[in-house]
């Protein structure tokens, strides 16, 4: 009841979850060009997610596994169905979503386990994966139980709060809840015996540990965060898929009007985020996300971003990686270091992109 009274008190006043505010890219995420001049080391239509051994790096890319193997694209796995995540456990076995409807295990000493529910309910959108901590477990993000992987949109628009975090017991046949409820849950890793996911339609990434759901790590973002992967000197990378817009958060406050576009207009065509954008004048103008004698300002509102957040150990931003409204390396969805180098999935534009580490953090330490 105190609740739902503090919600239309923030409606009314246009405070808490009803502000229109979005914060600046600003300090650690003052716009750069560092995704945008990245080495392309890859080109694929279908690439969805990214995992890494520590030696290799893989790439879910459609119904395949593929390894980069020096950098080249070898198929190693082919499960059966399109691959919605994708994660190394210990032992050389792969975890791999099908259709974010069955998380499977492929080679090892677990290999053909398979689960399609947890707690009761059945698997619906499962868009990350990452070992536990001691190895023994696997943990997955399963987006919304309303919406599918490739419907996001839908959830964000129809203000999706389904999702939750889960780990699955490798050695035995449980599986737990870790939290539910999530505003579009998109990433997990483990760190120690917490859990830290993304939070996408709330702005936020938040730690889990037993008894304590949903603690902020990182909050108030300007993008839609994504999946966590470990960095080898502590703490985090965190991709964000797109960058926020006042016209979209406009759009997320006016239900009549919202409803009204899901029902007449094509899904691309809609007032939302893309993962990429810039390829057809049908596209809706977002403020001043117009070319101006024929340049389009990088500084406009995006329809479409690019972003890898570097956090540390406290879940403190260092620094960020940007390829911003301009540009063309958006939609991040993956990133991963592996051997001194860190490699990014651009799914807007179908790029796998590396960048020295050590390189980064020269960029960032004069």
């Amino acid at each position: 009841m105190i609740a739902s009274l503090q919600r239309l008190a923030d409606r009314v006043l246009g405070r808490g979850e009803a502000t229109g505010t979005i914060p600046p890219f600003d300090g650690p995420l003052k716009p750069n060009q560092l995704l945008e001049t990245a080495p392309i080391v890859l080109s694929l239509d279908d690439g969805e997610d990214l995992a890494t051994d520590g030696r290799h790096v893989y790439v879910a890319a459609g119904e395949r596994v593929l390894r980069l193997d020096p950098d080249q694209p070898r198929e190693i796995a082919r499960p059966g169905g399109t691959i919605t995540a994708l994660s190394c456990l210990p032992g050389g076995a792969l975890a791999v979503a099908i259709g974010g409807r069955e998380v499977r295990i492929v080679g090892g000493a677990h290999d053909g386990k398979r689960w399609t529910s947890v707690a009761g309910h059945p698997l619906t959108s499962v868009n990350a994966l990452a070992p536990t901590a001691d190895g023994r477990g696997l943990l997955l993000t399963d987006g919304s139980r309303e919406h599918d992987c490739a419907r996001w949109c839908h959830d964000l628009m129809s203000g999706g709060k389904s999702g939750r975090a889960a780990q699955l017991d490798l050695d035995g046949d449980g599986a737990r809840e870790i939290a539910r409820g999530l505003s579009y849950a998109f990433g997990i890793c483990a760190a120690g015996a917490t859990v830290v996911v993304s939070e996408s339609w709330a702005h936020r990434v938040i730690a889990c540990d037993d008894g304590q759901h949903g603690q902020p790590l990182v909050e108030s973002l300007p993008v839609y965060p994504s999946r966590i992967t470990p960095a080898a000197g502590g703490g985090f990378w965190v991709t964000a898929f797109t960058a926020r817009t006042q016209l979209v958060e406009f759009v997320l406050r006016e239900p009549a009007y919202r409803r009204r576009m899901m029902r007449e207009i094509e899904p691309r065509f809609w007032i939302a985020p893309k993962l990429s954008s810039g390829r057809t004048f049908l596209e809706p103008m977002q403020g001043a996300h117009i070319k101006t004698m024929g340049i389009l300002k990088p500084w406009a509102p995006p329809r479409s971003y690019g972003l890898v957040i570097r956090l540390d150990a406290d879940g403190l931003a260092a620094y960020s990686l940007h390829s911003r409204a301009d540009g063309t390396h958006h939609g991040v969805v993956a990133a991963v270091e592996c051997e001194g180098h860190l490699y990014v999935l651009a799914k807007g534009c179908g790029k796998i992109l590396r960048l020295s580490v050590d390189a980064i953090a020269r960029e960032f330490s004069l």
